[in-house]
């Protein structure tokens, strides 16, 4: 999958009902299904630039949503962050001796974290 539809299909994910339905359709189609233009068109029953150009709108409009609002790259910087965290909680969890009450709570913040991770 190129860089280019990881990020059309982010941006869906977030973004896609904001679209028209054929709009989703298409680019689901596209995107999602991997079916050609030809596909889509003989499928819809109009032509491969009709096709093309509403899912091109629908590109533009996701991407005109993130700018604006830069969820995406907010969502994916948080993500980060908590990965990061779960890994320093993990390291201070191998690192604590016999004190079973700091391992006990060690391990609830790298489960609550790794929870977290997850749900972003």
């Amino acid at each position: 999958m190129s860089d280019n539809t990881l990020r059309m299909t982010m941006l869906f994910d977030f973004f896609g009902d904001l679209l028209t339905e054929k709009q989703r359709d298409y680019f689901d189609l596209y995107h999602n299904e991997d079916l050609t233009l030809s596909e889509i068109a003989g499928m819809a029953g109009i032509s491969r630039q009709g096709v093309y150009d509403i899912i091109t709108r629908a590109e533009s409009t996701l991407a005109e949503f993130e700018r604006k609002t830069g969820v995406v790259q907010r969502w994916g910087e948080m993500r980060t962050e908590l990965e990061h965290a779960e890994a320093l909680a993990q390291e201070v969890l191998r690192r604590l001796g016999d004190d079973e009450q700091s391992v006990d709570l060690a391990k609830k913040l790298v489960d609550a974290l790794a929870r977290l991770a997850s749900r972003v």
